[in-house]
């Protein structure tokens, strides 16, 4: 990556509420300015950009800036401009960690490509690397929500789509946990970390620290750090991490206020999304240091779950914000075929499902897409890490 110029142009992917807040924001700053802003609506219809900022391809944007931020949400079409941004050789940055889980992996090793400071996925690895540099070492990745429910109505998400000034898939996705656990998948991969037997616990405590006492149980269980969130009344819609610290610090972490250890609780009670992205960028354009991705051979994944029994024929238009289908994490290696919830668009079932069942992605028939090609190329990677790690595992036992 080469040094940007001063003041150096950034393209914007997506008209969202996100993408609106960004480049509002940037309009303070004199190190950078929105050069070009990629919309799939018509130019008409965008709101709040100016119009003579609008792009109509992942190409004319990535001619027209040094670094792009990609914030659709959209994981298909993501995975169109990342590919036409790296090939240009330009830095991404994103908010969009839909992308990274279905599709970020296949990316790794052919540029700068990073998400964001601001949600909660790229807020934690801000957080993670600053209590290890101060000699914690993290035990839970927490991420921490007032209320979940696996099956909302349409009339309830259209209610707080309107009163949050949101999309309904964006309140759907929110609500029935498939964010949460997209967050928490990229959290897993792309800071070494695990998750629990059987997937997130998501434990329901009146308090933090009850959770992170519960979440720790869990990370002992299976013997390495985890991501997990808690639905609490305490810190909704922060983060935190629970760590542990060396035994000769504990009466100055009492001293200060931390408690008697030894797990201590590191908390950030909000996370400001767009505005936010401003530092990611800076980190990139200045230091060429990514925040977090997915890793080139994700151990986690966010696998379909349907939310009803679904039967040959039916449509699918959007897996994210389905009330069809919603996203659980799954030990990738351990559910070879499933279908992640992100490469769900335009789908037509093939087989029955029942509800509560992982669907398969043979469950399916899925357009052609580039994401879809390159999903296939990250599970051909799972495989082949798992085979690798089976008779390895296998000579352990049999030498012990």
């Amino acid at each position: 990556m080469t040094d940007l110029p001063f003041p150096f142009r950034v393209g914007v992917s997506g008209t969202g509420f996100i993408a609106r807040g960004f480049i509002a924001a940037t309009r303070a700053r004199n190190d950078y300015r929105v050069s070009a802003v990629l919309t799939r609506r018509t130019p008409m219809s965008v709101e709040g950009i100016p119009r003579e900022l609008l792009v109509r391809s992942a190409e004319e944007l990535a001619e027209h800036c040094d670094l792009i931020v990609e914030c659709s949400g959209d994981v298909l079409h993501a995975t169109e401009v990342v590919d036409a941004a790296l090939r240009a050789g330009l830095p991404v940055v994103t908010m969009n960690s839909e992308f990274h889980v279905t599709t970020g992996s296949w990316f790794m090793g052919r540029g700068m490509l990073t998400e964001a400071e601001g949600d909660q996925s790229g807020s934690l690895a801000a957080l993670a690397e600053e209590v290890e540099s101060m000699g914690f070492s993290p035990v839970v990745y927490g991420n921490t929500k007032r209320y979940m429910n696996l099956h909302p109505t349409v009339e309830e998400m259209e209610f707080w789509a309107a009163k949050q000034g949101i999309s309904l898939d964006q309140v759907t996705a929110f609500t029935d946990g498939t964010k949460v656990h997209i967050e928490q998948a990229l959290v897993a991969n792309g800071l070494n970390a695990g998750i629990a037997e059987g997937g997130l616990a998501g434990p329901r405590t009146e308090t933090l620290r009850q959770a992170a006492d519960v979440l720790a149980e869990h990370a002992a269980a299976v013997g390495l750090p985890i991501a997990d969130y808690a639905i609490t009344p305490e810190c909704p819609g922060g983060i935190f991490i629970a760590a542990t610290h060396g035994a000769d610090h504990a009466p100055a972490l009492q001293y200060f206020k931390m408690g008697p250890g030894p797990l201590y609780i590191i908390q950030r009670p909000h996370h400001l999304c767009y505005l936010e992205i401003a530092k990611t960028i800076r980190r990139v354009a200045y230091e060429k240091r990514p925040l977090l991705n997915n890793g080139p051979v994700p151990k986690v994944s966010v696998a379909a779950i349907a939310k009803r029994d679904l039967k040959p024929g039916e449509r699918i238009p959007r897996g994210l914000g389905s009330f069809t289908v919603r996203g659980e994490c799954v030990h990738a290696a351990d559910h070879l075929g499933h279908l992640p919830v992100g490469l769900l668009q335009n789908a037509v079932v093939k087989h029955p499902v029942k509800a509560g069942e992982i669907m398969g992605i043979d469950d399916v028939e899925l357009p052609e897409s580039l994401a879809l090609t390159a999903w296939r190329e990250i599970e051909c990677r799972i495989r082949a890490a798992a085979a690798t790690v089976t008779p390895l595992l296998s000579a352990i036992l049999i030498n012990s």
